[in-house]
């Protein structure tokens, strides 16, 4: 015990008092609690000031960072937190979207860069989805993409002192892509074909009269997408960079949107690519990712040569070039804690306070299933031999993937003995086009039998006991988790889902307007055109053959697993006297303070304790 003679500061005594409750605090608490950063955005024209995401304070805010002066400011300060914000490109004004307790649906605000009261961005524009935003280099221009369930997806320019213009309207979704560098054309991905998962590209003037289109999806036979990188940085460039999947995966293309002229990069690398100019439009800063894994390149544009730049293995979540040709990145693995680095040398943002511990490596796994190999993530206590208790965390998205990078929640389970499976299913990206687009039509299904497999796989190899298994996820995670609790009863002890669909009929009706074009284009039509699909799909139609107790968080404004959904759900396990427990909280699709995501953690690890039959030899 230390002793103070009373003299000390206060700041003192408070930093014995804050090491004093982090020695007491376990590693998985710790992990949640330690201060974190993103990568920081830079001002194009103002490379030295800086716009970062922190939960320093206990919630996430935006914070503005004057490297000249090292100063680091924050932003904004809301009860549920604040992650939605650009640097205009002469570093003047932060804009940040500001919505109702998580529910997404705003309007966008904006603060002068020194500080200073904040003031509607765009009068005149009411409330809505955010659809993409772009800001000129003038100061003075923004094209702003917005969205409701009335008019479908709008972009308007806006410009200081002159009215509103807009230049696009559709029932489908769409997109902001980019601004060009000199104002003149602006970018747009939309989905008026009708397939939400593969845009097409449109070029316009600020006037909305059309430039140039690109579209490589041909009535519903040829499905494939196209996304906007950016224009090059360049006054008076017209060359566009956009990912394509012509080749069965995700690359590059220069397309000159004046000429017509597309350079295809050809990069032969396995995974999916994607790319950004470097600041003067010479070279490409490329990340691959693939097989779970990331990696970063240069490009040069003229003499055509990829070049590596060193990173440690595992993930590297996002990378932006600089202006004197180093990069900026934010790494981890399953391991080690994410860092923002330089490839200049050294780390861009340390955050004082508490450090995050680490964890367990992943180990992968390949296991054949009804679609093809399958890869999963392992992770397991270190030191100890199974069958372990095990928890099957299933990513959300569906397009998206799980990869070797750092999560506190995984890590919290390994912290109290269980061993941790990720499954990378059949509609996960980073496996090629054909492994993502087929999830269509038997939604849910599917990824539940590859699932099913890894889960075989894991009994047979003695990782897993198989009285002792778990199914849980997030999002499209918690979907699978409670279709899986009724699709495949006898295969699960119990299901923990967070902000789930649990009645897909319903949540179609209420969720916002991008993700209902999203499950047309999975199921092929709405409730009222293909019932027998949505039904399928629905876990409200497998609920009373859920035999395993069931723990159900859900966010009360939720606009993408509404709550009026999850509750016709609960309803029916009441109704039959299922175990179950549910959880509401005050937020959106997920909490970003960072007490609300410790008690979450928190109730899941004695939901399964309570719930789990005790090992026995």
């Amino acid at each position: 015990m230390t002793e103070s003679n009373g003299s000390d500061s206060r700041d003192q005594r408070e930093q014995r008092g804050l090491r004093a409750r982090s020695e007491e605090m376990p590693d998985w608490e710790k992990r949640f609690r330690a201060p974190r950063v993103s990568l920081p955005d830079w001002a194009e024209d103002a490379p030295d000031r800086s716009l970062f995401v922190s939960n320093a304070t206990g919630t996430y805010e935006l914070y503005a960072w004057d490297r000249a002066t090292g100063e680091q400011r924050q932003v904004t300060d809301r009860p549920n937190g604040t992650t939605d914000g650009v640097l205009s490109p002469d570093g003047e004004w932060v804009w940040w979207f500001d919505d109702k307790d998580g529910d997404e649906f705003g309007v966008w605000r904006r603060q002068p860069f020194t500080g200073g009261p904040d003031e509607a961005a765009v009068p005149g524009l009411g409330a809505s989805y955010p659809a993409g935003l772009a800001l000129g280099r003038d100061g003075r221009t923004a094209v702003v993409g917005r969205s409701t369930d009335e008019e479908g997806t709008t972009i308007h320019l806006a410009r200081a002192g002159e009215d509103l213009v807009q230049i696009y309207r559709h029932r489908e979704s769409a997109h902001v892509g980019d601004l060009s560098h000199d104002g003149s054309l602006i970018a747009v991905e939309h989905t008026e074909h009708g397939d939400a998962m593969h845009s097409a590209l449109r070029v316009v003037r600020p006037d909305g009269t059309a430039v140039a289109e690109l579209d490589d999806t041909e009535g519903g036979t040829r499905e494939l997408g196209l996304e906007v990188l950016g224009f090059a940085p360049v006054t008076g460039d017209t060359r566009l960079l956009i990912g394509h999947q012509r080749r069965g995966r995700w690359e590059p293309l220069v397309w000159d949107v004046a000429t017509g002229e597309a350079t295809d990069l050809a990069l032969e690398l396995p995974g999916d690519v994607s790319a950004e100019w470097y600041p003067d439009g010479s070279a490409l800063l490329v990340a691959h990712g693939f097989e779970a894994r990331s990696e970063l390149f240069r490009y040069d544009l003229v003499t055509r040569e990829l070049t590596r730049i060193p990173t440690p293995p595992g993930t590297v979540s996002g990378a932006t070039p600089r202006p004197d040709g180093s990069v900026e990145y934010l790494w981890s693995s399953a391991a080690e804690p994410p860092v923002v680095r330089s490839t200049a040398g050294g780390i861009v943002l340390d955050p004082p306070g508490m450090k995050s511990p680490g964890s367990v490596p992943v180990e992968d796994v390949w296991v054949p299933g009804p679609g093809g190999r399958i890869h999963a993530l392992v992770q397991k206590p270190a030191g100890a031999t199974g069958p372990f208790p095990t928890v099957f965390d299933i990513h959300g998205g569906p397009t998206w993937h799980d990869s070797d990078s750092f999560a506190a929640a995984p890590a919290a389970w390994v912290d109290h003995g269980y061993a941790v499976i990720r499954v990378n299913y059949r509609g996960s990206t980073g496996y090629g086009r054909a492994w993502t687009d087929a999830l269509k039509h038997r939604v849910g299904l599917i990824e539940l039998e590859d699932i099913a497999a890894v889960r075989e796989w894991a009994i047979g190899s003695g990782l897993a006991d198989p009285e002792r298994l778990v199914l849980t996820g997030g999002s499209w995670g918690g979907y699978l988790t409670l279709l899986g609790l009724g699709t495949q009863p006898e295969a699960w002890t119990l299901g923990i889902a967070a902000v789930p669909v649990a009645d897909y009929v319903t949540a179609y009706h209420d969720e916002m307007e991008a993700l209902k074009a999203m499950d047309r284009t999975l199921l092929g039509g709405t409730p009222e055109e293909v019932p027998e699909r949505f039904e399928a799909s629905s876990p409200l139609t497998y609920v009373d053959q859920v035999k395993a107790p069931v723990y159900i968080s859900a966010g009360v404004n939720d606009p993408r697993c509404p709550i009026r959904q999850i509750e016709n759900y609960v309803k029916r396990l009441e109704s039959r006297g299922a175990v179950h427990e549910v959880y509401r909280y005050d937020a959106g699709h997920g909490s970003l303070v960072v007490d609300e995501r410790i008690k979450q953690v928190r109730l899941e690890l004695e939901f399964a304790e309570r719930h789990l039959p005790q090992h026995t030899d």
